[in-house]
């Protein structure tokens, strides 16, 4: 019995070596290494360094420089090896449009203020800042806030042959920006209302003249519209046609006279 426990032992080591063996000389796989990702190449812009509202002076302490993707830094985006003194050269200057932290300042969105009015600086080129009365019950109730689209609508009392007096209301302008509500230009505070004395909107030289002649007229209200079709421009203006006498047409409110050049 030892005999052969001793032969089960010995063959049981020499199983236990050939298979070491074997295992030592199986060739281990290839180690696959692993290339790092090249870093993108960054160029230094100006962002904002917290919430810029409209209408806010921009000092040193409100910018600074931050890196940025080179393939997504556009040209409207001002580079520190472009203008390395951008931020002392915008300092002062007015911001037309708000930015949010962490966006790149560009400056089609500000204003260099020196010398003008704070309105003057942020209304765009061509366009006039004209006042109207209103009230809670001509102002949609006080939500209309400053940035929001408005339609103005005239309501005037018209009386006929009879005597009868006859109420009449028309839209006169369409898709009009209000720039101010009394001496509020920016949402502030979380306040959802404002509740004001004077609407000021952004207008164009002939809409300027629709308005006046409109407070004139009648009783003027502001209709809000819905941000989702704010931006769709429905003015269609009746302004400006030269008529077959060689004048120009003017149609207001149902009113048409010709003035024929001298």
């Amino acid at each position: 019995m030892k005999a052969a426990r001793l032969v089960v032992l010995a063959v049981a080591i020499g199983a236990g070596g050939v298979a070491a063996l074997l295992a030592g000389r199986s060739e281990k796989p290839p180690e696959v290494k692993q290339e790092a990702a090249p870093k993108p190449a960054t160029v230094d812009i100006l962002v904002a360094k917290g919430d810029i509202p409209l209408g806010q002076v921009v000092s040193p302490g409100d910018v600074r420089w931050q890196a940025w993707p080179a393939d997504a830094a556009t040209g409207n985006f001002i580079r520190k090896s472009d203008r390395p003194a951008a931020i002392e050269d915008l300092s002062g200057w007015i911001a037309r449009a708000p930015f949010v932290a962490g966006e790149p300042i560009r400056e089609v969105k500000l204003v260099n203020a020196k010398g003008s009015g704070f309105m003057a600086a942020i209304l765009p080129s061509g366009m006039r800042a004209v006042s109207t009365q209103i009230s809670p019950e001509t102002g949609a109730g006080g939500f209309i806030l400053p940035n929001d689209r408005v339609d103005v609508i005239m309501t005037r009392r018209d009386a006929d042959k009879t005597n009868t007096t006859q109420q009449t209301s028309e839209t006169i302008l369409s898709n009009i920006r209000v720039l101010a509500i009394d001496q509020a230009v920016e949402e502030k505070n979380g306040q959802k209302v404002v509740v004001g004395k004077t609407a000021t909107l952004e207008l164009s030289a002939s809409q300027a003249e629709t308005l006046v002649l409109g407070q004139q007229l009648g009783t003027l209200s502001l209709a809000l519209r819905s941000i989702t079709d704010a931006s769709r421009d429905t003015t269609t203006p009746e302004d400006d046609k030269p008529s077959a006498r060689g004048g120009v047409n003017v149609v207001r409110f149902g009113i048409s006279t010709t003035t024929t050049p001298r």
